[in-house]
């Protein structure tokens, strides 16, 4: 048995993880041989070490059966969002050359687009019946004998890039050359700055083909510690599991946030929270007062980092620190922060520019080396295309994304200021800020917003909205229009899909 790392005697009956909805758990010792299960399986698809698996699947209890398998395999192993449409799948199965693809069942009409799409040779699987030109993944793997293959070694996730802001770029890391099982460098990253171990009872609410989602949960197992993973995230329910559970570690999104701090305040009281220890979060910028209302909720639980899929760096900070430097994204813990101008300049503390990082560890952008050259500077420094600044403290405050700055009548705009801003309104349940035409100032600052009560929309609000706007920011930063949305194109990991809503204002 790979796992726990540090293993005890009784561990093989000790709870890996559950999916909470349906209660169904695995234990060390089925997780251990389901993933050898899945290592036999890949092998005799073709699947050497350092070749492809792709996972389209929903949370569910084979999804990380199958991760772990891809890990003792020396695989390269690439989870897919199921929110993305045919052609963005099979562009991502074709570009990391996949030689397996293993689909969730319950979509029937995604599969019937993506099929004429695949690649030849590429060996299908369907969780639940199969569709036409796919087997099932559940007769091949349990079928499958249950012992080590021959020539175990470690794997490797190789994500996606959610392309919020163009085509998903697949991040490749080497592939590490040790044994199936060893310590990773997540594993000692991770362990120490939030406390994962044999004693952690781990939620994971948010979808696991997501980095963080994945790469947490898998560390967490691999510690010894116990995941709980939801098939979705729901406000309330978290609550209900937390409580529940006795969950002890967790991870969250800024959304998350917001949409369980917008719950009733009985429905919020109404859950024992206590055995919460540490709270994460990440994935997009937190605006401060939504940060102040989950500490002043929660307790000085609430643990921030920053980073990317490329892992090019890595930001920390506690709840101690954020009172100290609040807005701050932390301090580096791995690789060191420059402040830069375009032309790759370092800049002094105070200055606004593109956060790169030094001393961090490799990444390429598979089969783009155009993209992965404009990430360096000439000092061979990297950058996620961030924009923010350092203190005298070297503390790190993200200002927005280079992508989305607008200009506006020649003055530079971060749309992330007003959508600070206006999520913090009572009525307002989601916001995006973007430049959209205008012939007087080349862009015009436009809030999209989704509201708590949709009938609520119109010229009333969007004067009411305005008005708060100009209440807390510069007017020049503020919106000078409001268009309403049922649901803003936001990824479940809390990005968002700017580029759709750019779309419906600009020329193609």
């Amino acid at each position: 048995m790979l796992f726990p790392i540090d293993q005890a005697p009784g561990d093989a009956d000790r709870l890996a993880f559950q999916i909470c909805e349906t209660g169904e758990s695995v234990t060390f010792g089925q997780l251990d041989t389901r993933a050898n299960q899945v290592a036999r399986v890949l092998r005799g698809c073709g699947v050497a070490r350092g070749a492809h698996l792709a996972l389209l699947l929903k949370n569910h209890r084979r999804f990380l059966e199958a991760c772990f398998g891809a890990d003792r395999a020396g695989v390269y192993y690439t989870t897919i969002s199921t929110r993305l449409m045919a052609d963005e799948i099979a562009y991502i199965v074709r570009d990391c050359a996949a030689r397996v693809l293993v689909v969730s069942a319950g979509l029937d009409e995604l599969v019937q687009q993506l099929r004429p799409l695949l690649p030849e040779g590429l060996k299908c699987f369907m969780l639940g019946p199969p569709a036409s030109g796919f087997e099932s993944w559940e007769t091949q793997v349990d079928a499958a004998a249950s012992t080590p293959i021959a020539d175990t070694a470690q794997g490797l996730d190789m994500l996606y890039s959610s392309g919020t802001t163009g085509r998903p770029k697949g991040v490749k890391w080497p592939m590490p050359q040790t044994p199936a099982g060893a310590r990773t460098m997540l594993v000692n990253l991770l362990a120490p700055l939030f406390g994962y171990g044999r004693d952690c009872r781990y939620l994971s609410p948010a979808p696991l083909y997501h980095a963080a989602p994945l790469r947490h949960c898998m560390t967490v197992i691999k510690l010894g510690g116990s995941v709980f993973v939801m098939e979705h995230f729901d406000a309330e329910r978290s609550l209900h599991w937390i409580a529940q559970l006795r969950i002890t570690h967790s991870q969250w999104v800024p959304t998350m946030f917001v949409r369980m701090l917008k719950l009733a305040e009985d429905v919020r009281k109404r859950h024992d929270l206590s055995s919460m220890q540490v709270a994460v979060h990440a994935a997009a910028p937190c605006p401060v007062e939504v940060k102040q209302r989950m500490l002043d909720w929660w307790g000085p639980i609430v643990f921030e980092y920053y980073a990317g899929t490329e892992n090019n760096g890595f930001c920390t900070i506690t709840p101690q620190q954020w009172l100290q430097h609040q807005g701050s994204v932390g301090r580096a813990c791995q690789g060191v922060l420059h402040i830069c101008d375009e032309e790759g300049n370092e800049l002094p503390a105070g200055e606004t520019g593109l956060v790169y990082f030094s001393a961090g560890p490799g990444f390429e952008y598979h089969n783009d080396p155009d993209r992965t050259a404009q990430t360096r500077n000439a000092k061979g420094w990297s950058t996620l295309g961030d924009i923010g600044r350092l203190d005298e403290e070297g503390y790190l405050y993200l200002v927005d994304r280079r992508a989305f700055m607008i200009i506006s009548g020649g003055v530079n705009i971060y749309p992330q200021e007003a959508e600070s801003v206006l999520i913090g309104h009572p009525k307002v349940a989601d916001v995006a800020v973007i430049g959209v035409p205008s012939e007087d100032l080349g862009e015009a600052v436009k809030a999209v917003v989704q509201l708590l009560d949709p009938s609520a929309a119109g010229p009333a609000m969007e004067a009411e909205l305005l008005a708060y706007c100009r209440q807390h920011l510069a007017s020049f930063k503020c919106p000078r229009s409001v268009d309403f949305d049922a649901a803003l194109p936001r990824h479940p990991t809390g990005k968002l899909y700017k580029q759709l809503l750019r779309r419906r204002y600009w020329p193609v």
